[in-house]
This record gives C-alpha cells, sequence and structure tokens, in this order.
C-alpha cells in the first residue's frame, strides 16, 4: 500500500488551507460562487503552470483524467471549460497577489538558512521589466501599437536566493520609471538596474533616502571630474573617478557626488561604464554587483519558456492578470524546491521532471534529494490469521 498522495498534493501542502481560506474571505473572492471554490480554481491554474496546459480544455481535460487522485486536491471532481472561465473572468485577481506575497515570505525563511554570494550586508536588488505581447483583436483593452496589444511586467529582483520580491503588472505603454517612482527601498538597499531607469531626480530622491543605485549612464551625460582613483594595471577596471553633474537640470535633480566606473568584459572585450552613488565599495564590487543583474534576465526568460504567460487561457484583464500571478506562484514553488533540494537542480529540468511526475504517488522531498533513484520498497502488511476454537 502506498503511504503518500500524489506530488502535486504534497506541493500543494505550501499553502495552508485555514490561510488561504482567510485570504478569500479578505478578498469577497467567493462572493457569487456557485460551488467552485476559489480553492479549486487556485489548483487548475497552478496545473496549467506546473503541467504546462496549453488551453483550457486541457486543463479540465488533463484533471478530469486523474479523477481518482482529485480528492487528495482538495477537489471533488474537475471543472468545466464555461466554469473555470467565468471564474477567470469575474474573481479578483488580487487574491492571487495575497497568496504569492504569503508564500514569498516562506520562501524567504528558507534562504536565510543559505549563505549569500556578497559579503556586504546590504539588500541587493534589482529592477527591470518585460513586454508579453498579446493580439490586439483578442486583447483589444491592452493596446499598445496599431495592430499590436501588451502588457508589461515589472519585477524587483531579490538576490539573496534570486527570489522575486515585487511584481506590478501594467499596460505596454508604461515606462519603467514611472512605475520605480511609485516603489520604496529600505535604507542602505542597493538597487541595480539597466540604462531604461535613467532619470536624475529619482536618483535624487535615492540618494536623500539613502538608497545605493548602480547603473549604466547615456553617452552625452555631461559630467566633471573631482577625483581620478588609482586602478590596478592590468586589471578589467580601466578608469575610476568621482565626478558632479554638470547639465543644468541633472545637477539640480542630482546634487551629490557620484562615481564613474569603467571596465572591460571579458568575454567580449566591450568597454562598460558604471555610474553609482556608493563611493565607498571597491570598483570590481561594483562591477560584480551590476554583472549580477543578469540574472533578473534569466528570471524572465525561465517564466517565458517554462511556465504560461506567452499564450493565455482567458483574454480578459483579470484573466490574464490571475494566470500571470499563478506563473509567479509557480516559480517561487520551483525557487523554493532547488533551495530545499541536495540534489542539483537546474530550473529546466526540475520543471520537465516534476511536470512529469504531478500525479506519481512519492515522498517529494524524497523525490527532490534522489530524483533518479527507485522508490524503496513497502512491505505488504499481511493479515494474520484468525484462531478458531
Amino acid at each position: 500500500m502506498n503511504r503518500f498522495c500524489s506530488i502535486f498534493s504534497q506541493l500543494l501542502k505550501l499553502f495552508p488551507r485555514l490561510e488561504f481560506d482567510g485570504l478569500v474571505k479578505a478578498h469577497r473572492a467567493e462572493q457569487h460562487a456557485r460551488g467552485f471554490t476559489c480553492w479549486e480554481q487556485f489548483v487548475a491554474m497552478l496545473f496549467c503552470q506546473l503541467g504546462r496546459a496549453q488551453s483550457l480544455r486541457e486543463i479540465c481535460g488533463g484533471l478530469a483524467s486523474c479523477e481518482g487522485k482529485l480528492v487528495h486536491l482538495g477537489m471533488a471532481t474537475a471543472p468545466r471549460k464555461s466554469t473555470l472561465a467565468y471564474a477567470n473572468a469575474h474573481r479578483p485577481w488580487q487574491l492571487y497577489r495575497a497568496v504569492f506575497t504569503a508564500l514569498l515570505a516562506r520562501c524567504q525563511a528558507e534562504v536565510a538558512r543559505h549563505g549569500r554570494k556578497f559579503r556586504f550586508k546590504n539588500k541587493l536588488l534589482s529592477l527591470d521589466a518585460t513586454t508579453i505581447e498579446l493580439c490586439a483583436s483578442l486583447f483589444d483593452w491592452a493596446k499598445f501599437r496599431r495592430t499590436k496589444g501588451a502588457v508589461k511586467l515589472h519585477l524587483v529582483l531579490d538576490h539573496d536566493g534570486y527570489l522575486p520580491s515585487v511584481a506590478v503588472i501594467t499596460d505596454g505603454k508604461h515606462a519603467d520609471v514611472r512605475v520605480a517612482r511609485r516603489l520604496r527601498f529600505a535604507p542602505g538597499t542597493i538597487l541595480v538596474m539597466d540604462r531604461g531607469y535613467l532619470d536624475f531626480a529619482w536618483f535624487g530622491q535615492l540618494a536623500a533616502q539613502e538608497v545605493f543605485f548602480v547603473t549604466r549612464p547615456k553617452l552625452n551625460t555631461a559630467y566633471e571630474v573631482v577625483e581620478t582613483r588609482p586602478v590596478v594595471e592590468r586589471s578589467l577596471i580601466v578608469a575610476d573617478e568621482i565626478i558632479r553633474l554638470t547639465g543644468e537640470q541633472a545637477r539640480r535633480d542630482c546634487p551629490g557626488l557620484l562615481r564613474r566606473i569603467e571596465v572591460v568584459v571579458p568575454e567580449s572585450g566591450e568597454l562598460l561604464t558604471l555610474l553609482t552613488n556608493h563611493l565607498g565599495f571597491a570598483a570590481t564590487t561594483v562591477a560584480a554587483i551590476y554583472k549580477d543583474r543578469w540574472q533578473i534576465e534569466l528570471l524572465f526568460k525561465a517564466l517565458k519558456q517554462h511556465l504560461r504567460i506567452k499564450t493565455f487561457v482567458g483574454t480578459s484583464a483579470t484573466a490574464l492578470h490571475i494566470q500571470i500571478w499563478t506563473a509567479l506562484i509557480a516559480l517561487l514553488i520551483l525557487r523554493y524546491l532547488q533551495l530545499r533540494a541536495r540534489f542539483t537542480w537546474s530550473f529546466s529540468n526540475l520543471a520537465a521532471l516534476l511536470r512529469m511526475n504531478l500525479f506519481v504517488h512519492r515522498d517529494l522531498w524524497r523525490w527532490l534529494d534522489q530524483p533518479f533513484a527507485a522508490p524503496p520498497d513497502i512491505p505488504e502488511t499481511v493479515q494474520t490469521e484468525f484462531a478458531f476454537a
């Protein structure tokens, strides 16, 4: 007799039902529900992500083919396509954002048990956005260009565990820096971003809040050199200068001293110019910080390749938000499993093998540590004979 429920059921234990039901009540998500609960909707949409179902038909059909195993998931039966479509279109997507936040706290607690890549104690965050293209005729509310629609997913990546800590979904025309200005960061935070966020008025505000930034300046940025710091010969650091902005508006918006560092990219030999308001770190540390920004690009790549955010099972804004937030929840689950496992998983292998074993009845944590080992033999219970007088 098997002692374990399915791997999918064990994954759902990361979401305590009492806590989930509390979030449902807080958002009044089941105000007009008729038999199809928010938990069943959540399970179906998480199956869409982890099972890589392409459509409502595949979600409902895939769950219906596992009818004998749905009880362990908290579902009485598989939903109908129309039922799931209606729920996605009318229930508040904010519920899924709250579930994401609750799971993020558990992941951060797991990250605290692991070491940090950098020795400094400052919180290191990366900020970036990616565009998700949509069909303009189906998503007429998301106009981007004449024949195209789009939304933008803005993310803040926490480099402790490489977890997405903040997510904002906007229309495709929304400027990246407009979202950045609305975010608040704790004093001492180091914020890494590309040239798309270059805004000296915002940089001045960050400096006033004691937040450090590392970015790339534009080629026509006007400045004067206040101090030239020595660099090691034959190193990748070409120049290390303390500068002051000389442009009239830039000097008014960001009056403090900045640091300009030129570093050679070893793979291509390209000369990279960095701009930061942190005057204390070694130039090599600043260069390593900006290099680690590439992790947010890898995160967007993993989202688009291994989770369902390029094709959608609903065309309303609410359905799209629900699917994107569910993808972010699935991403956190995979990152949490990577952190817990003793086996060295790549993100792509874990996503693929987990998809193949969702409804296999095995111990999740044993499988996570030894994915290619045979399951342990479980001795059958032998019934004792009755003794008749």
